[in-house]
């Protein structure tokens, strides 16, 4: 079984063990996590990052950034909350409630950060350009089975993981040097691409890091103690399901609200949803004191909030031997009161939000944006490596291409750039994931000639 005293390891990944830790006793080392992260430029871009609605004009409409935000409250509250069951029924070696919600706060903020442009639709675009284009194929040859297959599988997760430990701060090793613990809970697929035993379950669905990225994550799961299930796998770390919980909250009540302040949710089914979660004879009552309908939903949508938490807390203090055996293999919310009404939500929202013509048409372009982008970069930044190692000579359109890429997504003087065609790729997958919506279609427009 993993044991609460090391799952909540403040050790810094990168930093040697016997380096000071520079504590203060006025913050925690997981509100220092939470600190960097929102001082991060990564952050900052999830402003302009699509979170239902792409390029919404509408600015009630969440963006990433707002609902990142949101999902980290609610993180607190569920890490604060289980936080007092653990510390009254565990060795958390002194750590106080707080501690928790703090390491989930963290986590649960950074859960985006490395979403491409235009939401998930962006992710499945990269799949299928390195699956089906013919710029691509050259490329497999160049790599190993491992290295193709987090291409083809690509993940805004293991992205995630790589901007905060690499991509922002990229000077010192560990990036931001986040604490093990947050990026334990972080980690909410703890395994990569390709590997003999995925975790059990609902945590070998995607994938957590990539293989430039491996060692970084084994210093994570040493560190913390989380339990090996194969080569580069492991059981989830416990606070990764109250991080996945808070993102389902997020999504599947906030995103319901969205919907409706849209326009394509009606606000009596909104109503009836919510009050079927709440389950309280007073908030019918409570609901006629209200005016507008836009009143009334942001108060269902936070009595619906903290039912929810209330009810994942308590099914993770019900489950708590089997997530620290490592063995439970469903999410926290599957297991709650109100599961059942949580997927009629879910199941509305993919037909009436996630399935809008204003939304699906927006995705839908945007899914031809990333895989355009790509098939401009990657061609001519691999004619440029072969130039520069001595084994072809490049074009004059893949040298203008070229110039365009910020010179830290293209060491070209680096050996291991010109060399491996899987580190070159990651590099411009780093430059195109972390884009934000407007800046990448700008970009696209002037790469094709729309735009000058």
């Amino acid at each position: 079984m993993m044991e609460w005293k090391q799952l909540i390891s403040p050790h810094r990944v990168g930093r040697r063990r016997d380096e000071p830790a520079g504590l203060t006793p006025e913050r925690s080392p997981f509100q220092r996590d939470f600190d960097r992260i929102v001082f991060s430029s990564a952050f900052r871009r999830m402003q302009d990052k699509t979170q239902v609605f792409p390029l919404s004009g509408n600015d009630y409409v969440r963006t990433r950034l707002t609902h990142s935000l949101e999902t980290a409250s609610i993180g607190r509250s569920l890490g604060s909350t289980a936080g007092v069951f653990l510390c009254q029924n565990f060795d958390t070696g002194g750590a106080h409630p707080s501690d928790f919600g703090a390491i989930v706060a963290a986590a649960a903020l950074a859960h985006d950060i490395g979403n491409p442009p235009l939401g998930h639709g962006g992710e499945e675009s990269i799949r299928d350009w390195f699956l089906c284009s013919d710029s691509a194929r050259p490329l497999q040859q160049q790599m190993t089975a491992a290295d193709w297959e987090d291409l083809i599988r690509y993940e805004g997760n293991a992205q995630g993981f790589r901007v905060l430990c690499k991509l922002q701060m990229p000077d010192q090793p560990g990036g931001m040097q986040l604490t093990c613990a947050t990026l334990g809970a972080f980690a909410k697929y703890p395994r990569a691409s390709l590997t003999d035993t995925p975790p059990p379950g609902v945590a070998g669905k995607k994938f957590n890091f990539f293989q430039a990225d491996r060692e970084l994550f084994r210093e994570v799961a040493e560190s913390t103690g989380m339990i090996a299930c194969g080569q580069d796998s492991y059981c989830r770390h416990p606070l990764a399901y109250l991080v996945e919980a808070a993102d389902d909250i997020a999504y599947r009540i906030v995103d319901f609200e969205d919907g409706h302040m849209a326009g394509v949710i009606p606000y009596p089914d909104l109503e009836a949803a919510f009050l079927e979660i709440i389950n309280e004879d007073w908030v019918a009552d409570y609901l006629k004191k209200l005016q507008l309908p836009a009143r009334r939903a942001e108060f269902l949508r936070a009595q619906a909030v903290g039912v929810l938490v209330r009810q994942s807390t308590e099914v993770f203090a019900e489950r708590q031997e089997e997530i620290l055996r490592g063995s439970m293999t469903g999410s926290l919310i599957e297991q709650i009161p109100a599961a059942e009404t949580l997927k009629k939500i879910q199941q509305r929202s993919v037909h009436s939000i996630y399935h809008a013509p204003q939304v699906a048409s927006v995705i839908a372009a945007g899914f031809e944006l990333l895989s355009g982008m790509l098939e401009i970069f990657v061609p001519a930044v691999h004619e440029i490596a072969m130039e520069r190692s001595g084994r072809g000579k490049a074009s004059y359109r893949a040298h203008r291409i070229f110039h365009i890429i910020p010179p830290h997504f293209a060491p070209v003087d680096q050996d291991h750039w010109q060399q491996s065609a899987y580190l070159r790729t990651l590099h411009i997958l780093d430059y195109l994931a972390g884009m934000t919506d407007s800046y990448a279609v700008n970009l696209y427009k002037k790469l094709k000639g729309i735009s000058l």
